[in-house]
């Protein structure tokens, strides 16, 4: 890990994978260090924000540098299920491509715990890690101008769901009803990260 400045009050944690990425996070996130303002994770990087005069950018650094990060704290037992309609648009192509029948396909992924690693893209949009390896496909060679709102899908190391429509890249394999960003309600967007999420197929 490679800590360097980033700005007046926080830093930028450079990670060597988004395990360690994940179990910083993790890590900070438990310990709840006064003066901490905010956690921002990335694919490979955490942006670390301190209140200004608190030394918590100190503190977060010498807790990291010391702790068991192979081993991270759990965090509370967080856990969401999506219900799915496995009828995407590319559900037979990311079948063929993995060598796999379109029903295989549904059962890796809906056996699957994936955990929200960093959220981005579009408000409410969250990288969801744990895609089971023979599900692990690239982007579209050329991206959607319109995924709907509520798509279900897969992309290199993730799978994801489009809280709204926009533009999109990624294998589009199903569809849900569920509701990933209210700007109206107490707590917006749906995925944060460290949430649990699992897909039922329906």
């Amino acid at each position: 890990m490679r800590w360097r400045r980033y700005g007046e009050h926080a830093a930028l944690l450079d990670c060597a994978s988004l395990d360690e990425m994940s179990a910083a996070r993790a890590t900070l996130t438990e310990a709840a260090l006064d003066g901490v303002a905010e956690i921002v994770p990335g694919a490979r990087t955490l942006l670390v924000v301190a209140t200004p005069g608190s030394g918590a950018l100190e503190a977060a650094r010498s807790l990291l540098a010391s702790a068991d990060l192979a081993h991270p704290p759990a965090g509370p037992p967080r856990e969401v299920v999506l219900d799915v309609h496995y009828s995407g648009e590319d559900l037979s192509l990311v079948a063929e491509d993995a060598g796999l029948s379109v029903d295989e396909v549904v059962t890796l992924h809906t056996n699957a715990t994936y955990t929200v690693a960093f959220t981005g893209f579009a408000p409410g949009f969250g990288y969801l890690a744990g895609l089971p390896a023979k599900l692990q496909q690239p982007r579209l060679a050329s991206p959607r101008t319109r995924v709907p709102a509520g798509a279900v899908a897969i992309a290199d190391e993730y799978t994801g769901v489009y809280p709204r429509e926009s533009p999109g890249g990624w294998r589009l394999i199903g569809h849900t009803e569920a509701t990933l960003f209210d700007p109206s309600a107490a707590q917006p967007a749906l995925f944060a990260p460290g949430l649990r999420v699992r897909f039922r197929s329906v």
